[in-house]
């Protein structure tokens, strides 16, 4: 019996750590791959490959230092950044199925894919996307290998178990992609990365509720908010909301000014 909970946690704490980073690299690698930059999917790759090894050396770091305890602040800086990326990159994306720019922003990426810039963005978000679970889900694995007697067939199985779900996972990413004409993978990539900038943000702010920085009133908050992995408390809500009015008043700004330099163009006439 004892064999089958640690199976079942070690699956658990991989899968449930892990699938949240594995959506974000999977997203940009399916954005990438179908508009047809399938060469500047290695920075993705190699920013999410330098976390994993980054986490390690964090989790020896708070093992060594800490007692196994992460740090509540560093973490927060991590999520900050990270939403910072993803709610840029989220716009970047937007603005690209933009249909006054569409044609000729197509024409340039065929010519030249992705600028260095826009590549690094991606690179940057896979990182800290995967370095924000890794050092967590190695100090989780490793506590539980202590109470478990080691990293045991059991453990290993469901660590295994759960590689192959994040696996399947990001296949499947990568087969809808390839079927989906390329403007809805622009639209849902940007919505998903603005979605997860969100939870990041709301992340950020149960970090410094932990440390009592800021207050946490969660009084009539429904349960549909726990139970989508978002923030329940209305600190975080309200912050969230302000984003999102935020982004509304931008893409209200924006058709506006749109309609406004469609109005302008001279009228051609037979």
């Amino acid at each position: 019996m004892a064999d089958g909970s640690t199976f079942v946690q070690a699956f658990t704490i991989l899968f449930r750590e892990g699938l949240e980073a594995l959506l974000v690299v999977a997203a940009l690698a399916a954005f990438l791959r179908r508009a047809g930059a399938a060469e500047r999917i290695r920075p993705v790759y190699a920013g999410a490959g330098l976390a994993v090894l980054a986490s390690f050396g964090m989790a020896w770091v708070f093992e060594a230092f800490f007692d196994g305890n992460h740090n509540d602040m560093i973490e927060a800086g991590v999520i900050v950044v990270a939403a910072g990326l993803m709610f840029t990159m989220s716009g970047w994306l937007f603005l690209r199925q933009d249909p006054a720019a569409w044609k000729a922003e197509i024409n340039r990426m065929a010519e030249r894919a992705m600028g260095a810039g826009t590549v690094l963005s991606l690179a940057g978000i896979a990182f800290l996307a995967v370095f924000r679970e890794g050092a967590e889900t190695v100090l989780f694995l490793h506590a539980l290998a202590r109470t478990a007697g080691g990293f045991d067939a059991s453990l290993l199985g469901g660590l295994a178990v759960a590689a192959a779900a994040l696996a399947v996972v990001f296949v499947a990413m990568q087969w809808l992609a390839l079927r989906l004409p390329l403007r809805p993978v622009f639209l849902i990539t940007s919505a998903f990365l603005f979605v997860m900038g969100l939870r990041m943000v709301g992340a950020a702010i149960q970090e410094f509720q932990e440390q009592v920085i800021l207050p946490v009133h969660n009084d009539g908050v429904p349960d549909l908010v726990t139970a989508l992995g978002f923030n329940g408390s209305w600190e975080a809500l309200g912050v969230q909301g302000a984003i999102v009015l935020c982004a509304l008043v931008w893409l209200v700004m924006r058709r506006a000014r749109s309609g406004a330099g469609l109005a302008a163009r001279p009228q051609v006439t037979g």
